[in-house]
């Protein structure tokens, strides 16, 4: 999945929960992408982070939220 994909992914979980705040708009959108997205995000954000385990639902949340926010600000530049 590329950084636009993602970010289109996390815009649909936003429109149809447009109450909840950045995270768990994330958590809902690595729940949708199911195990084996949810895994490679993880190991992308501790590959990011250089560390060797975490958490993989939360390195995966983590994940989408940092490619959401920096895409983001590439936008507003």
């Amino acid at each position: 999945m590329t950084d636009e994909e993602l970010v289109v992914e996390f815009a649909l979980t936003r429109l149809d929960n447009p109450g909840l705040d950045f995270e768990e708009i994330a958590a809902l959108a690595v729940r949708r992408v199911g195990t084996d997205r949810m895994l490679q995000f993880a190991s992308q954000n501790l590959a990011v982070r250089g560390e060797l385990r975490g958490g993989a639902f939360e390195s995966a949340v983590e994940y989408v939220l940092r490619t959401v926010l920096k895409l983001r600000d590439d936008v507003g530049d």
